[in-house]
């Protein structure tokens, strides 16, 4: 694979002149632990349902590392190919990473709520060599997903089963084998490591022009926010960090697989989010520090409420995705006795901005924090002339950990010549400096987190043969913060309804998650002289009711 990373080298020696960019990789980082913390805990995997999960040292997971990596390079894979995986949180998602970055391979992520539909389009255009998938995970069978994605996929000459038991195990090709302790392992691990300004993560994040698209990381712009993030959050090696936000977005992958490594510190990850379970591994293993979306926030204070069972270790609850409500900070606080901190950021540059520990408790639900260190922001007009404090624009970041640029459509940028990057987001900021986002320009709506392509899933349903019109708008929810909301202009004689119209979006092999969850059918859209539907007319409509 050609990686076309043009936004990094413009970049390179300011930011190491100016100590942003650590110049280290995850190679790095793994070989210091080893030599300073080898029989540390550097992970415990666990699941939801209560199955035995797996703890790893540092050193374990080093020696894992090198054996999965000698294993993908005896499947043919090599430096700046594409290895895939649609994997629940758990080890082999952090140990397939370090064995990618032990050969120079690049890692893609992708969510397990993807389907045939979103999976085919990113490895179809991320050129993936090897995808990994568990066998069957929440009743859904992967391998057939993909065994069936692989015959009009050229370039996919593997596809590995986590608990699979045939010819492709995952255990049996990469695990299994002492591969690290063949003659030329020693010579495949040094030869094609890679820099810290080559690309090491591919990364698919929703937009507005129709498609997905690849974000590229290096590890310099991975490193230059986690640094930052950590000091900010005053974390280091004695903390325990719990994940449960999936690792496949940069939520996870970020802080809850780089970070610890990173720190010296211990991460405990869990499969599928479940209250109950998390707030006793909390207790189990004395986790310190956790980062997801207001709905887990809301859950986990629910259940310590109503439980009775305390969470003491649990010091910081980072919030991010959505805009937190007043009321579950304070009932959180209450309960869980811990600091809630929120955040803001995106896939091509991680957070990028968060309250401080030190801050009043409301910082944490009138804004989304300060810029980090390496971060400049800038609220702008239309023609990118900035705003005076307290007004709304455009939310333009420049920062250390922007990414390298969206794979094989560099004209999505969005990057001026001064290294502005627009967020596609709508912001102001106080006088001290904190940001608070106040609309997003982008089509897309956050539901628990999760980003939904409003554009795709609309330019799917204009193909129903009932509708004339639809437009997908967000209406506020408690627990997800938004939901999805279809409004609809039937054709003439022609009718709709929810369960129809969900029907036709799973049969088109839809992820769950973006389906909407209610239909509004209207006999016209409200609509601009040019004829663009106004959409804030219909959030206007749906919000009164």
């Amino acid at each position: 694979m050609e990686f076309d990373a043009i936004l990094l080298p413009p970049r390179r020696d300011a930011s190491i002149a100016q100590g942003l960019w650590a110049d280290r990789t995850i190679n790095d980082e793994l070989d210091a632990c080893l030599a300073e913390c080898p029989d540390k805990t550097a992970l415990t995997a666990l699941h939801a349902d209560g199955t035995p999960g797996r703890r790893l040292s540092y050193r374990a997971l080093a020696q894992l590392a090198d054996r999965m990596a000698v294993g993908l390079h005896r499947l043919g894979v090599r430096r700046n190919d594409v290895v895939a995986m649609q994997l629940p949180n758990g080890w082999p998602f952090t140990a397939l990473y370090l064995a990618c970055s032990r050969i120079g391979a690049v890692l893609n992520p992708l969510m397990p709520i993807f389907r045939d539909r979103e999976l085919g389009f990113m490895l179809r255009h991320g050129e993936a060599k090897v995808l990994v998938v568990p066998k069957v995970f929440r009743g859904f069978d992967h391998e057939a997903m993909a065994r069936a994605l692989q015959k009009d996929l050229p370039a996919l000459q593997h596809v590995l089963v986590v608990g699979g038991g045939g010819a492709d195990d995952f255990d049996a090709l990469l695990t299994a084998p002492a591969w690290d302790g063949e003659a030329d392992a020693a010579a495949i691990l040094s030869a094609s490591r890679p820099g810290p300004d080559d690309v090491t993560q591919l990364i698919y994040t929703s937009g507005t022009t129709g498609e997905p698209k690849g974000v590229m990381h290096s590890a310099n712009t991975l490193m230059a926010n986690i640094r930052p993030y950590a000091d900010r959050l005053h974390l280091g090696a004695d903390d325990v960090v719990l994940m449960a936000s999936p690792m496949a977005h940069q939520t996870g992958f970020m802080y809850g697989l780089l970070m610890p490594i990173m720190l010296r510190a211990s991460a405990v990850l869990l499969d599928v989010w479940d209250a109950a379970r998390a707030a006793q591994i909390v207790r189990e293993e004395g986790a310190t520090f956790t980062m997801a979306s207001t709905p887990f926030l809301t859950d986990l204070t629910r259940q310590v409420r109503e439980s009775g069972d305390p969470v003491p270790t649990l010091r910081t609850f980072l919030c991010a995705g959505a805009p937190i409500p007043g009321p579950v900070v304070e009932q959180a606080r209450a309960a869980l006795g811990t600091k809630i901190v929120s955040a803001w950021g995106m896939t091509e540059n991680g957070a990028v901005t968060l309250i401080r520990l030190e801050d009043d408790d409301e910082r944490a639900f009138t804004t989304d924090g300060c810029p980090l260190r390496g971060v400049e922001l800038k609220i702008a007009d239309e023609t990118g002339a900035e705003l005076p404090r307290g007004e709304s624009g455009r939310l333009l970041v420049r920062a250390a950990s922007n990414f390298g640029g969206y794979l094989k459509r560099s004209q999505w940028n969005g990057t001026d010549a001064e290294g502005w990057f627009d967020t596609g987001d709508l912001a102001r900021m106080d006088a001290a400096g904190y940001i608070r986002i106040s609309g997003r320009s982008k089509d897309v709506i956050i539901r628990g987190g999760e980003n939904i392509p409003v554009f795709e899933i609309e330019s799917l349903l204009y193909r129903h043969p009932a509708i004339a019109q639809v437009a997908i708008v967000a209406y506020p929810d408690e627990r997800l913060g938004e939901r999805a909301c279809a409004v609809v202009v039937p054709r003439a004689g022609q009718s709709i309804d929810l369960p129809d119209l969900v029907r036709f979006l799973k049969d088109q092999k839809v992820a769950v998650q973006y389906i909407p969850e209610r239909l509004v059918v209207r006999e016209s859209m409200p609509a601009t002289p040019s004829g663009k539907i106004q959409k804030f007319k219909l959030r206007e409509l749906i919000a009164a009711g």
